[in-house]
């Protein structure tokens, strides 16, 4: 199926960007006008992918990219499967039977008929629909790209050694972070995320509308709140943070608030929020709420109306609800994993830890100490504008495209 998406007007980020940076942007992308650019992923909602993809590829028509997004179809059984693979390239000790791997390819090849036969670029995101590249077009002129949205620098051996020959069949690979990027035989590219200022989730929310939600979910405006908002993952480690919020609470009054949904390719969700919800059981100050993919509205709200935002993982990709807090001036207490670390400046823009009972000593500070919350979500908010906006993604992504054209047959990618 086809993604398709209305206008949305470059020129509304001027107040936030400035007009140069538009400029630029407009400048990269007119040598590629006539350039056709299909990207798959495997889920329509849910998730970073998505949300990326619902705002990137709009602002790529708009400046003249025959941009579209597409998203593969697939029985329950496949997602299982994709799960254990994204465990298992996480480090995770995951048992993958031969029919899983079956599974896996007839999957991808039941989807081969989503591919383009006139894009230019072919973009495929995690390993879901990586196994589509085999059955790329003959036309040599037409490039292919694995964009990975985790980290895979301890990955399995066997799932990865299961991957990597599909990733060598694309013309060059895409990593949030030069960590995660492997000894590959095809060119790496990094590339990080970003958030869009505004997208529902982030655009500026009066006050009154922020305690009206916070209300709504039986969260005490009017007390300290620490928010965690997440998909119901255990990477996301929600148990970790309500062990924080306890030894918290030993000290300081203070609401909890874990709020998340799921994605439609992560079939370990709904066992994970039962987990949750068993924990916090008896306890009236701990709030979990179960979201829909589209409660962008809300999510502003909480993070809006939290004196700390936490993001326990144990693991992550780039982590872009980091970026959405920090975006509203809110210090955040992160785990030093991942796209976390590269995100949080330890001190200045929030704190990195690695324990619960550091997460719970940091979040007690903030609680504690309002200026110190103020200064360093004043310069969390600095720091996003800078470097993390869905501007300078489109930028990097037309950088990205003029690489690929660039590169044929005898001159290939140089990076």
């Amino acid at each position: 199926m086809a993604k398709e998406e209305g206008t949305c007007k470059l020129c509304t980020y001027e107040p936030i960007v400035g007009p140069a940076a538009l400029d630029e942007i407009r400048r990269l992308a007119e040598p590629l006008r006539d350039l056709r650019l299909q990207n798959v992923s495997s889920t329509l909602v849910g998730g970073g992918v998505a949300e990326l993809m619902a705002r990137l590829t709009p602002l790529l028509r708009e400046v003249g990219i025959g941009a579209r997004w597409d998203v593969m179809t697939a029985e329950p059984a496949f997602f299982d499967v994709t799960k254990a693979f994204h465990n298992a390239l996480h480090g995770g000790d995951e048992e993958i039977t031969p029919e899983s791997y079956a599974l896996y390819l007839e999957t991808n090849e039941k989807n081969a008929g989503l591919i383009s036969g006139d894009a230019d670029v072919v973009g495929v995101h995690d390993p879901q629909p990586l196994g589509l590249v085999q059955f790329r077009k003959a036309a040599p002129e037409q490039r292919w790209v694995w964009r990975c949205h985790i980290d895979i620098s301890d990955a399995d051996l066997r799932v990865w050694g299961f991957l990597r020959p599909f990733v060598e069949r694309c013309d060059a690979a895409i990593f949030h972070l030069p960590q995660y990027a492997k000894e590959l035989l095809i060119p790496q590219i990094i590339n990080t995320p970003a958030i869009d200022p505004l997208d529902e989730k982030n655009r500026e929310m009066p006050p009154e509308t922020i305690r009206d939600t916070l209300e709504e979910l039986g969260i005490d405006p009017g007390r300290p709140l620490v928010v965690q908002v997440s998909r119901f993952d255990r990477l996301k480690d929600p148990l970790g943070v309500i062990e924080a919020y306890r030894l918290v609470r030993k000290w300081l009054d203070c609401q909890l608030v874990l709020a998340g949904g799921s994605a439609s390719d992560d079939p370990e969700g709904a066992q994970v929020l039962e987990e949750v919800r068993e924990r916090a059981e008896g306890d009236p100050d701990i709030h979990v709420a179960e979201l829909p993919p589209n409660a962008h509205r809300t999510i502003n709200a909480l993070q809006r109306g939290a004196t700390v935002v936490v993001q326990k993982s144990l693991r992550e990709g780039f982590g872009l609800v980091v970026t959405e807090a920090m975006w509203k001036g809110k210090p955040v207490v992160g785990t030093a994993v991942g796209g976390i670390a590269q995100q949080i400046v330890h001190g200045q823009t929030g704190f990195l830890v690695r324990t619960v009972e550091g997460t719970a000593y940091r979040v007690r500070q903030l609680l504690a100490n309002p200026g110190l919350a103020s200064r360093l979500g004043r310069a969390a908010h600095h720091y996003v504008r800078e470097n993390l906006l869905i501007t300078s993604y489109v930028k990097s992504a037309l950088l990205m495209l003029h690489t690929l054209r660039a590169a044929d047959g005898r001159n290939p990618i140089v990076l």
